[in-house]
């Protein structure tokens, strides 16, 4: 069963007359019979004129608005056509064509695609519904056309049911490459998808990222304005505003629209840089009235308008500003140039298009070249009236130039591309058909054929990928003003693949330097050493310029966020634009603290020198002998050197050897001196203490070598675990933001605090048994100088433990330095000063007699003390037993009191002289 459609049997005339059309003929623009029909769909006319708000009547209105760029497509198609004609590519077939006006309406172009299906040879215009095509037999075999993407969409839909090739030289609507959806659609041209990708990257090339967007309501505008929001903010750009315009030139808003765009714009001061996806009819409305406002901006044109000579021509077009455009890839134009020239000897007696160009352009015969394309506009739109008898070929041949000024040669290329690919085709499915007869084969079959065609034009190859697209890249265009008027220059090529522009010469080098200077950015860019800081949160290219604080930079303008130093070796100031090297620091030997602290250890050095060279010469003095002899003397002055030399291990670069060497150095050698000091003390407490139980146990105490090596030896010990488990090491302290501080980490605190703690015990010890003896005799009183000493001693480290602990940098050595030298300073000061003080001062009493002076002084105030205590204790026994008060009883105390003074003295100087056998020789006891 088949349902037969009837297309209307007349349409209005394309012409610009208003005589009513008599057949469906009548609809043909233009038509050439052959083997193989071609149908080709343009929109010849911009509008269909009408006097009502929308359509009352199923009626196609009369076509007005004669758009000479796209007459010159038509005759492109043809062109096309004849030479693959003349060519022995198809050898013998000869391939026709129909070709109709779309007057960029969709219905229109819907009905026009029905007279492409309806069936060949049939006594009237019939499209047969039926559930199987295959076998089907339409009036043509392929459809080449429309430009518009909104009326491709449509026309595909439509072809799709008998899966007709659809090859179109313009339309780029991304969604086209759907092959779900339209499986028989194919380009000679590129998806917008890539487009709108080079104008991003064209866009974010330029530094420009706030700009505003112009688009028609319409399937090609929707899909290139939302697939170019997709791309710039995928290059860090932003729209500030979308306008939508009418598709159509019939809508009675666009004007309206035009108007709000225009003050959207003007509000919109920033905003340097605009996007326009819209048809010739709007740009040039949209142009025409921003030259009347004096709007000057950058024009990012898309493939429909880039190079259209209406719109160049506009007068004082160039006020708008630069437009920089994309267009197709040119190709060879002389054939079609040629063509042109000889346009006037073309037959149009089946080419009403070129026929009403003639009389067009007869019409407005007197008119100068410049204003022919405003005469033929207003003739097209019925503003004024011709005859068609004024046509003379003298008209044509004056005014060739014309037409080759309008032609647009991306456009031309990819009708030429488009007509090839079919003729390649046609020619591969023929090879083993009779072609000649118009039923050799079906649309579908073509299409399978056409799908895999490869084919060469001027040395190039082309092809249609998967999508059906034939990537063939574009030019980059510059709308210049030459010797007065607006000349479309190549800027650049774009490569799809890569993604890359590519500039050839010097002086496009300098056009594009020359859009950079131009700004488009909602805020200032942000310099090197800040970030943004976004201030509008739909927009990321609103934003306030902030400093990078400090350990972070930025190198670039316009970044988003500062880059982090790393934090271990590299600094940042605040608003830095580079990190910089930290500095390695420590106390150095040049340091002036660490000069004076080696002043004063070199000092000190030299004042245990010089006590030693006081003491070796002044061997036999008692004083020499009453301070242990000078063994011992020896040993603590070697001490006391050893640690003010272990100062200088504090200071310049730390080393693993100087961080072990220092602490157990200044442990063991201070040990050594304060056990030895400790032996001296016990010593004297010895020798001058009267208490029989003290004597006893400090005469069992008292073993001087064992004692000292015991007492160093635990130091030893403790010294060497913590450099077998834990040693002190080199440190880089990075905790600091602008140097790194080389420092010696002590391994474990543990060990540390227990030599030091050790110390402390023995200091404290020595303390006490110096205590005990701060009352011996004034001169040769050692135990008093010591319990200052250690006093010194403890203050100094006790201030030491919080000052440590707190102290961070280079000056932590020092210090420990300092409460080195004061503690060796204070016990050096102590124990040998005042002995130094009585040899060189005071020589008279550092002599044995003095000496001997001393003893009997101080036994004889001892034994008097001995004695009243005696008294003391016998009063008050006698006082308990009698109570007699008689002169005889005070006379007998008395008496027997002198006789205990006397007992207790030669008690005294016995003890005494067995005591000090030590220190005098045995010859002057005796004298005692």
């Amino acid at each position: 069963m088949a349902l037969l459609i009837i297309p209307m049997t007349c349409f209005g005339s394309t012409l610009a007359t208003s005589q009513p059309c008599q057949t469906p003929d009548d609809f043909v623009a233009a038509t050439s019979p052959g083997h193989i029909m071609i149908g080709g769909l343009f929109a010849i006319h911009e509008k269909m004129l009408s006097s009502e708000d929308y359509p009352r009547r199923p009626e196609i209105q009369k076509c007005v608005g004669f758009e000479i760029s796209i007459f010159l497509q038509t005759l492109a198609m043809i062109h096309s056509i004849e030479m693959i004609n003349n060519s022995p590519l198809l050898s013998g077939v000869k391939l026709g064509y129909e070709i109709y006006d779309t007057c960029t309406e969709v219905t229109v172009a819907m009905a026009a695609t029905l007279r492409f299906l309806s069936k060949l040879n049939c006594s009237r215009e019939v499209v047969e519904f039926k559930c199987d095509y295959s076998s089907y037999m339409p009036r043509v075999k392929a459809v080449i056309g429309a430009g518009y993407s909104e009326i491709t969409m449509a026309v595909s839909r439509m072809l799709n049911l008998q899966l007709m090739p659809q090859v179109s030289f313009e339309s780029t609507a991304e969604i086209l490459s759907d092959k779900i959806r339209f499986p028989s659609f194919l380009r000679t041209v590129p998806s917008d998808f890539y487009q709108t990708k080079a104008m991003a990257h064209l866009i974010q090339k330029s530094g420009w990222n706030w700009i505003g967007i112009i688009a028609t309501d319409d399937d090609y505008g929707r899909l290139a304005l939302n697939t170019f929001a997709v791309q710039t903010a995928a290059n860090n750009v932003c729209i500030a505003f979308k306008e939508v315009l009418p598709a159509f030139l019939s809508d009675d808003t666009i004007e309206v629209r035009i108007n709000e765009t225009l003050e959207k714009i003007i509000a919109e001061a920033q905003v340097n840089v605009i996007v326009v996806f819209l048809r010739q009819f709007h740009v040039f409305n949209l142009f025409s009235k921003a030259i009347e406002r004096n709007i000057n901006k950058i024009w990012i044109a898309s493939d429909n308008w880039s190079t259209a000579t209406k719109i160049t021509s506009i007068p004082n077009v160039k006020r708008i500003g630069k437009v920089v455009g994309f267009t197709f890839r040119r190709g060879n134009m002389s054939s079609f140039h040629s063509f042109l020239q000889n346009l006037h000897l073309f037959p149009r007696e089946n080419n009403k298009a070129l026929h009403e160009y003639a009389m067009l352009l007869s019409a407005c015969a007197y008119v100068k070249d410049s204003d022919l394309s405003q005469c033929i506009s207003n003739h097209s739109q019925g503003a004024l009236a011709y005859k068609a008898n004024e046509v003379t070929e003298r008209n044509f041949s004056l005014r060739n130039n014309f037409l080759w000024d309008y032609t647009e040669p991306g456009l031309v290329h990819s009708i030429q591309l488009a007509v090839l690919a079919l003729g390649y085709a046609i020619r591969d499915l023929c090879q083993a058909r009779d072609c000649q007869n118009p039923n050799a084969f079906q649309p579908w079959e073509l299409l399978d054929v056409l799908k895999n065609v490869t084919f060469t034009d001027e040395g190039n190859s082309f092809h249609f990928d998967a999508h059906g697209d034939m990537n063939t890249g574009y030019d980059v265009v510059l709308w210049k003003e030459i010797d007065g008027h607006m000349t479309i220059t190549k800027m650049a090529q774009y490569d799809l693949r890569n993604n890359v522009f590519i500039i050839t010469d010097q002086e496009t080098k300098n056009e594009f330097r020359n859009l950079k200077q131009i700004q488009s950015k909602c805020s200032t860019e942000c310099s090197p050493g800040q970030m943004k800081k976004t201030t509008r949160s739909q927009h990321i290219c609103c934003y306030e310029c902030v400093n990078c604080p400090e350990n972070h930079y930025s190198n670039q303008t316009d970044m988003d966020h500062c880059l982090l130093c790393n934090n271990e070796t590299h600094w940042a100031p605040v608003r830095s634009t580079r990190c910089f090297e930290k500095e390695v620091e420590y106390l150095n030997w040049n340091d002036s603290l660490a000069i004076l602290l080696l002043a004063l250890s070199l000092l000190g050095i030299m004042f245990v020198l010089a006590i030693g060279i006081i003491f070796t010469r002044n061997l036999d003095t008692p004083i020499v002998k009453s301070s242990g002899g000078l063994l011992v003397c020896y040993v603590i002055l070697l001490c006391h050197f050893l640690n003010f030399a272990s100062t200088g291990f504090f200071i310049g670069e730390p080393q693993d050897f100087t961080c072990k060497t220092r602490q157990t150095l200044f442990g063991v050698s201070f040990t050594l001196c304060i056990s030895c000091i400790l032996m001296k003390s016990l010593k004297i407490l010895l020798a001058f203490s009267f208490d029989p139980k003290l004597q006893n146990f400090l005469k069992g105490l008292y073993k001087p070598i064992p004692i000292i090596f015991t007492c160093t030896g635990i130091q030893v010990v403790i010294c060497t675990i913590w450099l077998i488990f834990a040693a002190p090491a080199v440190e880089e302290n990075v905790s600091l933001p602008r140097v790194i501080i080389l420092e010696c980490e002590e391994g474990s605190v543990l060990a540390f605090g227990t030599m030091l703690g050790y110390i402390a015990i023995l200091a404290f010890i020595c303390f006490i048994f110096a205590f005990k003896g701060r009352k011996l005799p004034e001169h040769y009183n050692e135990a008093k100088f010591t319990t200052f000493g250690m006093l010194i001693y403890f203050i100094a480290w006790v201030i030491f433990i919080p000052v440590y602990a707190t102290t961070f940098g280079k000056y932590l050595p020092a210090v420990e330095i300092i409460v080195i030298l004061i503690s060796n300073y204070g016990i050096l000061c102590c124990t040998f000063f005042p002995k130094c003080y009585v040899i060189l001062c005071k020589q008279e009493t550092n002599t044995k007699s003095a000496f001997l002076k001393m003893i009997y002084s101080y036994s004889s105030h001892a034994a008097s003390s001995l004695a009243i205590s005696h008294v003391s204790l016998d009063s008050t026994n006698s006082n308990i037993t009698t109570t007699d008060p008689s002169s005889s009883g005070r006379s007998a105390a008395w008496q027997e009191s002198k006789d205990l003074q006397a007992r207790a003295f030669a008690h005294i100087c016995r003890e005494n002289a067995t005591r000090v056998s030590k220190i005098l020789p045995r010859k002057r006891i005796s004298s005692i």
